[in-house]
Order: C-alpha cells, then structure tokens, then sequence
C-alpha cells in the first residue's frame, strides 16, 4: 500500500511516496508489516515506537530490533535513554523526540526512517526466506541422486544401523545387552 506523506511548510510543501504494507489501529496507531522479523507499530497518542517479534523470539529478531533502534538513534528520531522492553514478551519500545521543526511532526519523520531502515534490510529477509524455500523444495523434490524410487533397495534380514534384540539406552551400553 503506498502512503504519501506531505512534508515542509504548506506553501512548499513536498510530498513523500512510500511502499509499506501498513495498517491503522481502531486508535491510529500506525503498524508496519513489512520487515521479515518483526513487526513495528508506529504509536502517534503515545509518541512511541514498539517493536513487536513476528513469530518467536530468538537472535534474528533481537538483532532486527536491535538494527532499527540503532538506525533510529542515529537519525534522533528517538530518545536513547528510553530504549526499553515493552510490556509484551520481546517487545522493545522507545519514545520518539518532539519536533520543533514546523515543516514536519515526529511521526513523519519516524515513518521515513522506519521506510529506509526496512529497504536498506529488504535484501537480508528475502534471502533468508529464499534459503528457506529453496531447502523445502530440497526435501519435497529431492534430485535424482539424492532419491530412491520404491522397491529400489533389496530387502535384507538385517538391514540399518539399529539391530535388533539390542538395548539402546543413553545410560548403558547397547552391545553388552542382548535380548
């Protein structure tokens, strides 16, 4: 969905196009859906950023997280000091600085930066998900080589690397029980 955004004074105001898969709350808060791990939600009543994980939290979507903060520091778009975990499990949230520019709020300006943060990592989760497909398709259409047709191995008495009549257990040893 694009969203175009008028910056600068009404007289020469400038309008800004972009491509986000977003969506607005029953209390306008803004949520963006387009990164791969994790999902940003842009609070305008609160002055806040939250940064949600999108599945399951694990190292990926820390570093996700981790990676949009330290961009939006870098702009001053959000206070350092109010980094935080959120009141949501691997949520994190920080309060954005106030404007004093009068061509442009903080909301504006966040969405932008949140807009170039999520390009600038659009490469990174579409080649994560590629690995992904291209290893499910490995083992839903394996290769010649790695695959055997039915009835192309010969049955045997014994046949693998488990035998049978002997006890596998982590705590003792397999060949000196014998059934």
């Amino acid at each position: 969905m694009a969203v175009i955004i008028k910056v600068g004074a009404k007289a020469n105001a400038k309008k800004v196009r972009l491509e986000l898969d977003l969506r607005k709350s029953m209390n306008g808060d803004l949520m963006i859906f387009d990164h791969g791990d994790i999902d940003i939600v842009l609070s305008l009543t609160k002055n806040k950023v939250v940064v949600f994980p999108k599945d399951t939290m694990n190292d990926l979507v820390y570093g996700a997280q981790n990676r949009l903060f330290a961009h939006l520091r870098k702009k001053g778009i959000i206070i350092p000091e109010t980094i935080q975990a959120g009141a949501f499990y691997g949520s994190i949230e920080g309060v954005m600085e106030e404007s004093t520019l009068e061509e442009a709020s903080s909301a504006k300006l966040a969405l932008i930066n949140i807009s170039n943060f999520i390009d600038e990592e659009r490469p990174y989760f579409e080649q994560t998900e590629a690995i992904v497909s291209m290893a499910d398709d490995e083992l839903i259409h394996p290769d010649k080589a790695d695959s055997t047709e039915l009835g192309e191995v010969p049955q045997e008495v014994e046949q693998g690397s488990i035998r049978r009549g002997q006890v596998r257990d982590p705590y003792s040893i397999g060949y000196m029980y014998t059934v």
